[in-house]
């Protein structure tokens, strides 16, 4: 079983260790850490480590919350489950994963980047990332799952991919499940980068790796409620309104019961008692989608806003702010024409190389240029969201295509 796993009202088991066979040295020893002398204990066991591989688990999916629920560190042959709700993480990981002499290995990190600046403020300074190895190595399947099995042969279930890691006791099998992790990490890592090299985008990955540790946790803008919704583009000024306070009222219950909003009632119904409004709490019942119990135990509330809303006059409920669409318009015809010259030299590009179009450099990215056009190579590389290794790679197509030569008429896209 895992070292230190147990139930609160048994006594903790100690010594032993879970043998997982499938890396290449043998067995592997998963240590649940849970205990302050644990967290030390861990410390000085991975301090001389030269590289970490390191995953975290969040409960957004079911909580109201998405606020770290594990760590998984694995250092030579232990994976270690640190559990932040039992101890608190932050003073003995910062120096083990803030050495830029420590290579940290990360799955697919921008979200846990974030977790750990916003929960732990710990910020990583030596990252490699094997998701955005595999993007521009041009990877097929670019998931955990899909390159351990294509790169070393290994599958790894399923079956807990949306748990609940809020939950404690955590079970075994969670335990092992979130083992896997980090288990094979390091040796995917080890494979990519020799890929990296043989390929020579070795630099590509390491720029967009240093600007990945520059990412922090940013409150989200304040914003319309409803304006998520797209929906809400088809419902009047006052029926708008109906929709604010039914999301108002979700939101109050959703972090009342420490659950995702969604899992108390999704947007569909919110939308109908918009529509609706109904009167009583049997009409609220019959609104497709709504749950009984959850209309009964708490409709009148929501039964209450509503009516609010229809006493307000007209003026009251006009003008008020909706769905913003997406983008800023169509832009000015040459434009418009430079950004799909630019467009075509990305596509190009792309093919010869065999990386995702979007990767290679997104259409946001095209659209911004185009918008304000850089004139030389060196005002390219100054442009806050073009990196260095783009400009280097077409740069000069790119400069061509806004000024309406070369790449149009179908002219290379440069070496590689």
């Amino acid at each position: 079983m895992v070292r230190g796993a147990h139930h609160p009202d048994h006594p903790r088991p100690r010594g032993g260790g879970l043998p997982i066979e499938g890396r290449s040295h043998g067995s592997m020893d998963i240590q649940l850490i849970d205990r302050d002398e644990e967290l030390k204990r861990m410390r000085e066991e991975i301090s001389s480590a030269p590289r970490i591989a390191l995953d975290c688990e969040a409960a957004g999916f079911h909580r109201y919350s998405d606020q770290l629920c594990l760590l998984q560190l694995t250092a030579g042959s232990v994976t270690y489950l640190v559990d932040p709700f039992a101890v608190s993480p932050a003073e003995t990981l910062r120096p083990l994963l803030e050495d830029p002499r420590r290579e940290v290995i990360m799955h697919g990190a921008d979200f846990d980047l974030r977790l750990l600046d916003r929960d732990l403020g710990i910020h990583l300074t030596s990252l490699f990332d094997t998701q955005v190895a595999a993007t521009l190595l041009g990877k097929p399947g670019i998931g955990l799952q899909s390159l351990l099995s294509d790169e070393l042969g290994i599958h790894l279930p399923k079956k807990y991919q949306r748990a609940d890691w809020a939950i404690r006791p955590l079970p075994e099998p969670m335990l092992q499940y979130a083992a896997k992790d980090t288990l094979h990490l390091l040796d995917l890592a080890d494979r990519l980068s020799d890929e990296l090299e043989r390929a020579g985008r070795r630099a590509w990955v390491e720029e967009e790796l240093r600007e990945l540790e520059k990412i922090r946790f940013t409150e989200p803008e304040p914003a319309d409620p409803a304006a998520r919704m797209k929906a809400s583009r088809d419902l009047s000024d006052r029926e708008v309104h109906r929709l604010r306070e039914a999301i108002a009222w979700r939101d109050a219950i959703a972090r009342e019961r420490d659950r995702a909003p969604f899992r108390v009632t999704n947007d569909s119904v919110l939308v109908e008692i918009a529509r609706r409004s109904p009167g009583s709490v049997e009409d609220l019942v019959k609104v497709r989608g709504m749950n009984e119990r959850l209309a009964r135990q708490s409709g009148e509330e929501l039964l209450d806003r509503l009516a609010q809303v229809d006493t307000l006059p007209d003026r009251e409920v006009q003008g008020l702010p909706r769905r913003e669409r997406n983008g800023r318009g169509r832009p000015p015809p040459e434009e418009e024409e430079r950004f799909y010259r630019l467009k075509d030299v990305r596509n190009r590009t792309a093919e010869r190389l065999g990386i995702d179009r979007g990767a290679l450099i997104s259409n946001s990215v095209l659209t911004d240029l185009a918008a304000e056009p850089p004139r030389t190579l060196e005002e390219l590389t100054h442009v806050p969201s073009v990196r260095r290794w783009q400009a280097e790679l077409m740069g000069a197509e790119m400069l061509a295509a806004l000024a309406g030569s070369g790449a149009e008429a179908g002219e290379g896209a440069g070496p590689e």
